[in-house]
């Protein structure tokens, strides 16, 4: 059956400005799992939304108990194409993420809705869900444990990444960790990465063709 998480987070924040840290997150000290992100394809449409897929790259490292059933040339780094869709009339924006490889170990699918709050327009709502699924024979419960446990620790470190940004983009120097240490330790990730990721990229865009539907 898999695993279901779903949770809702008030950000004391503007949906405008939360719109521009989204874009701003990254590298930051709370998320140094996250080694590359590339924009693969973006438009705007004629209704004034904006459509864009991302390419992101992060570290994989399995638990202990994992590395001695999986064999060792596993790749340790996960490959998340990342849609999102931005509707500034309505003052929303949704992204939907999935993983491209490792999917016969595990599957995750996220979805964020980010909503400028009705009764606080000061504020901004943040509804997430995600689904997490295995489909190994006779380790597809612990594996999905695993993969929630770990989701969960990760959505807490992206919020503080979020709120990092947030405070750069307001002026908050004194909450600013050392970025060049991570963007450095990110640009040498992303050129060992980048060429294989694309390719993986471009080989599951038409298994999702309507994904921003």
């Amino acid at each position: 059956m898999g695993k279901y998480f779903v949770n809702e987070v008030d950000i004391k924040s503007t949906w405008d400005q939360v719109f521009s840290a989204f874009w701003q997150r990254y590298p930051n000290p709370f998320s140094t799992h996250v080694l590359t992100e590339d924009v693969v394809f973006r438009e705007v449409t004629t209704d004034h939304r904006l459509l864009t897929r991302r390419l992101l790259t992060k570290t994989n490292r399995l638990p202990r108990w994992a590395e001695r059933i999986f064999p060792a040339n596993l790749a340790r780094s996960v490959y998340i194409l990342e849609d999102s869709i931005v509707d500034p009339q309505n003052k929303s924006m949704t992204t939907f993420t999935w993983n491209l490889n490792h999917t016969r170990l595990m599957t995750v699918e996220e979805r964020c809705v980010f909503q400028e709050s009705q009764d606080r327009p000061a504020w901004t709502r943040l509804s997430r869900e995600a689904w997490i699924v295995s489909g190994v024979y006779g380790f597809s419960r612990p594996i999905q444990e695993f993969g929630l446990a770990r989701f969960k620790s990760n959505q807490t470190k992206a919020l503080r990444g979020l709120e990092l940004a947030l405070s750069n983009i307001s002026g908050d120097s004194s909450a600013r960790p050392l970025r060049g240490t991570v963007k450095e330790a990110s640009e040498k990730a992303k050129e060992a990465a980048l060429e294989k990721a694309k390719t993986l990229a471009s080989a599951a865009s038409p298994q999702k063709p309507q994904q921003f539907v």
